[in-house]
């Protein structure tokens, strides 16, 4: 993290409003457009436009045998050390390091066939990110944008309620998770820090202690009478004046916003509550998710990392990834649906792709794009379902294959957005939002 800059006339910006940003990212706020309504005051079913999202990233490539997909017949170099366990849907075994979800799998679907063919986490980071593949190779290591992500295109359609970015991120931004040509201001707000810690809190999102909110408000309004500039509002236009007054009244309206508050004060959580989640980093995080979206937050993204396991990666799984993703992502699931959030609180959860069929010689699987498991759940995605399939041995996506494309378009509908309208880039180029694709009927009750 580091200091958001200086005006020109040397004073910080963050001398007055101080914000949590990532070094290389902005505000997830764009121009104000209103949400029909708030997740927490939604009954019944909820139309696309009113559906909010949880993204769990897994970066580095989880593995689909050892979770959602395992091969109990395969040989020993396949199937790995883990058994399998019966899910709660009859004839549905997942890993036996998963028994929590497992016990809940009736309220979720599992995509067995999502498949691409970039094994790089550049480029696999960004195709599952955007619904676009890279056009160019791009390296293993690289964070690259060409194209907006899937919370800045929905932050860029349904801008800010009540002062609350429609893009939020815990605890980094993913590579590939930027607003490309949408500009900064749909790049995600980054909330840093580890909220299973008592100490924890939203960096900065508060009015610094000698200035209180009667005083900011005067100097809110001296500055609009001093300030007469024209300004040219026209985004493509890029005029850094009005991005400075854009940034500095969002800025306001964000330490001043009474849901921004209530939402990051973790304090206000029963320890019951918090318990289910697990007092984890990774349960925690998911908790504070499901509270941004509780208050009308329509894109949080959790960053779980440390998942490009090409050793150790049994022991690995069974004594730290696993058991944080199992409890937290179950008690996740099972506290939305228990507050009448899951009909219109679409989770996923995934990785840039699968990993390799033979365990290599240092005990891990290397990287396979060719097949992956995709966890959805909520926004209504059929409850107790396994779509597609790979082949016996768990190398390729077999029966009812999905391109990423195709989960992009199927993301895109289920929150009101079309996913072939064509958007247009600062030069004023057309770019369409998902080039090809359909939606999965499937995941449409």
């Amino acid at each position: 993290m580091s200091e958001i800059g200086f005006n020109c006339a040397g004073m910080r910006r963050r001398d007055f409003l101080q914000l949590g940003l990532g070094a290389t990212v902005g505000l997830g706020l764009g121009d104000v457009l209103r949400l029909r309504a708030q997740a927490a005051q939604i009954s019944g079913k909820a139309s696309p436009d009113q559906v909010n999202c949880i993204l769990i990233w897994m970066d580095g490539g989880p593995t689909h045998y050892e979770s959602f997909d395992p091969k109990p017949d395969a040989p020993k170099e396949i199937r790995g050390d883990f058994k399998t366990i019966p899910t709660k849907v009859p004839g549905v075994h997942f890993s036996e390091v998963v028994p929590k979800l497992a016990a809940v799998s009736d309220k979720f679907t599992i995509i067995r066939s999502i498949a691409h063919k970039d094994p790089n986490h550049g480029g696999g980071n960004h195709y599952m990110m955007t619904g676009a593949p890279t056009p160019v190779p791009v390296g293993c290591g690289a964070s690259v944008t060409f194209h907006p992500s899937y919370g800045s295109v929905v932050s860029y359609k349904r801008g800010v309620q009540e002062g609350l970015p429609a893009y939020m991120t815990t605890p980094e931004m993913s590579r590939s998770g930027g607003p490309n040509f949408l500009g900064a201001q749909h790049a995600p707000f980054v909330i840093s820090g580890n909220p299973s810690n008592k100490e924890f809190k939203v960096r900065d999102v508060v009015l610094p202690s000698e200035i209180s909110e009667g005083r900011a408000e005067e100097r809110r309004a001296l500055r609009a009478s001093l300030d007469r500039m024209v300004r040219i509002h026209e985004a493509a236009a890029e005029d850094p004046a009005v991005g400075f007054d854009s940034f500095y009244h969002q800025a306001f309206d964000l330490v001043s916003s009474p849901r921004a508050q209530a939402a990051f004060d973790m304090s206000k959580e029963p320890d019951n509550v918090r318990e289910k989640y697990g007092k984890t980093d990774f349960g925690q995080r998911l908790l504070l998710c499901r509270r941004l979206v509780e208050v009308g937050v329509s894109f949080v993204t959790c960053y779980y990392g440390g998942w490009d396991h090409h050793e150790k990666i049994f022991s690995t799984l069974k004594d730290s990834h696993m058991p944080k993703f199992d409890q937290g992502l179950a008690a996740l699931v099972t506290d939305l649906e228990e507050r009448g959030l899951l009909d219109h609180t679409l989770v996923i959860a995934l990785g840039e792709f699968g990993r390799t069929p033979k365990v290599n010689d240092r005990g891990g699987r290397d990287h396979w794009p060719h097949a992956m498991s995709v966890f959805m759940a909520g926004a209504g995605v059929p409850r107790g379902f396994v779509l597609g399939a790979t082949d016996a041995k768990g190398y390729y996506a077999a029966e009812n294959v999905h391109s990423p494309e195709d989960f992009a378009c199927t993301l895109y509908k289920k929150m009101g957005i079309d996913p072939h309208q064509v958007l247009h880039a600062n030069t004023g180029r057309p770019v369409q939002l998902v080039n090809g694709g359909q939606p999965i009927k499937e995941l449409f009750a």
